[in-house]
């Protein structure tokens, strides 16, 4: 049955919404350009590979080359991006792209190309995409409400496909009629219009935290946090075994293109042909949140994307490519909506890109393997017996992570910030002081016990999530019903950044454990922390 949406419930807002947000709006259309360019940069790189090596191993590697480096760097340019100037590390990103496509131009218009330099470009452009997705993913949340995310989403992924259906058209033609380095050079030039809008961006002041995060240090957070956000683990696993068969068609489309007996044209048609679909797709998507659950829109496009693979591996003909191209499209945009959503409702602002950067390396590793993967299978036993592999594997991923959940569609924003009063301390204490160990006593009736020992247990993620090392709940021996929750924190600022980094989900817990406890006063507060150079 659809998902009931909670009596807190934020309604839908329209999908057209985010665009009356005039930086949005202007970076929705400078990415809308780019990725014409970069759509037609992989038509010209997958069609070069086609006539410098048409092994299938090599032509799927044209893909792994572009989405590896998100395995390596992605968590690395989660943290950097939420400690440094999200505006300039983005302007930065998008440049050394810029370098790189330029580079591959320079070095194709003549012929000096060769399939292991078009690899080594294609995995340097990735090295830049990489660094920029954890911060411009990030970043969306910060350009529009809460309620207009989806929509924001959706119309980013919609912008996306679009340009999937004009840049692969063009590229086809000009691909058949200059060669592909043209479209390596409109690629470089098509970053100019997204630098452009970030150096005009006057990004609203963030709110400083008195302890500012090392590089080192939020990259140990952002670990550390994701190992305790069940939420966020259940998209990831999600987004890892459905893309690990789904890549399949990606990673072979280029062979397809070539077996259809259309050349570099078939290769661009179809391409656009799955922008098409996507851009269809994307209209549609905002009813489905309204009648379907994420997890059965999940499911509904997983479907869809093993229905098209199969289609494509029975036939070569341009009248079932075409439909099985169209079907992808809608398919594929519904999934990506649906778990990058999903992901950025799940954690909080404070550690947003660097939990985003573990998803993002989740969807290349398993983009990256089952390029490998479908490409070896294809070398061994053809495309059309890849593909329908893949079609059957995607189905059999449904029961497999059937018991992750997505979450609620329209819930209130359990993420929303909400910081707790800075400890009151004798006098200034260093920021590198530690370890603190914090503790809080409670009092509980006999008959409550049981009940708060079993509520207690949810505070052990919360504060190891946010900064603890260790957790620890203990009945005192000599007073029955004294229960004293312990943490250990490595450092006085990683405390002081616990009490800036909880959310209303956070509180609602708190709110409901304290209810157990009995008395006047609060539940007792003390803050531990190690002597000092020269105390004790």
């Amino acid at each position: 049955m659809p998902e009931k949406p909670p009596s807190n419930q934020v309604m839908p807002a329209s999908p057209w919404a985010p665009l009356g947000h005039p930086t949005f709006r202007a970076l929705w259309i400078a990415t809308v350009v780019s990725s014409i360019g970069s759509w037609m940069h992989e038509v010209g790189a997958g069609w070069l590979m086609v006539t410098l090596n048409p092994s299938p191993m090599m032509v799927s590697l044209v893909q792994a080359a572009m989405i590896l480096p998100i395995f390596f760097l992605a968590l690395p340019a989660g943290a950097l991006a939420d400690v440094v100037d999200r505006r300039r590390y983005l302007i930065a990103a998008q440049s050394w792209m810029l370098g790189c496509a330029a580079l591959l131009a320079v070095t194709t218009f003549p012929g000096w190309t060769q399939d292991w330099t078009l690899l080594l470009l294609t995995f340097a452009l990735g090295c830049g995409n990489a660094m920029l997705m954890p911060a411009w993913s990030a970043t969306l949340p910060q350009l529009v409400p809460r309620e207009e995310l989806p929509a924001a989403v959706a119309l980013n992924s919609m912008g996306i496909n679009l340009a999937r259906a004009v840049g692969p058209a063009l590229a086809g033609i000009l691909v058949a009629v200059a060669g592909p380095a043209p479209t390596f050079l409109l690629n470089a030039i098509s970053f100019t219009g997204v630098i452009y809008v970030l150096l005009r961006w006057r990004r609203a002041p963030q709110p400083r935290t008195m302890y500012a995060e090392r590089f080192i240090g939020a990259l140990r957070a952002g670990v550390r946090y994701v190992r305790e956000a069940p939420q966020l683990q259940a998209v990831t696993a999600r987004t890892a075994v459905l893309f690990l068969f789904c890549s399949g068609i990606w990673a072979l489309l280029p062979l397809v293109a070539r077996d259809s007996g259309g050349g570099a044209g078939a290769y661009g048609t179809l391409l656009a042909c799955v922008g098409a679909g996507a851009v269809g797709g994307a209209f549609v998507l905002p009813h489905l949140r309204n009648r379907l659950s994420r997890d059965e829109l999940l499911r509904a496009a997983t479907v869809g994307c093993a229905g098209a693979m199969f289609a494509v591996s029975l036939g070569r003909s341009l009248a079932v490519l075409v439909p099985a191209m169209l079907l992808l499209g809608a398919s594929w945009i519904s999934a990506l909506s649906t778990l990058h959503v999903s992901a950025q409702t799940s954690v909080p602002t404070w550690v947003r890109a660097r939990a985003l950067s573990v998803y993002l390396m989740v969807f290349s590793a398993s983009m990256t393997g089952g390029s490998v993967l479908w490409g070896a299978t294809a070398e061994r036993w053809g495309v059309p017996v890849a593909l329908m592999i893949a079609a059957a594997g995607a189905i059999a991923a449904l029961f497999a992570t059937g018991r992750f959940s997505l979450g609620q569609q329209h819930a209130a924003d359990p993420m929303a910030p909400v910081a707790w009063p800075v400890p009151e301390t004798h006098g200034a204490i260093e920021p590198d002081r530690g370890p603190v160990l914090v503790t809080v006593e409670y009092r509980v009736a006999p008959e409550n016990a049981a009940a708060f020992v079993e509520e207690a247990q949810a505070l052990r993620s919360i504060r190891r999530r946010d900064g603890a090392v260790a957790w620890g709940l203990f009945e005192d021996a000599a007073r029955p019903g004294c229960y004293v929750e312990s943490f250990l924190v490595e450092s006085w600022a990683e405390h002081v950044r616990q009490h800036e980094r909880g959310t209303a989900a956070d509180r609602d817990v708190n709110e409901r454990i304290r209810k157990y406890h009995v008395g006047p006063e609060p539940p007792q507060v003390r803050h531990l922390i190690a002597p000092g150079p020269g105390e004790g």
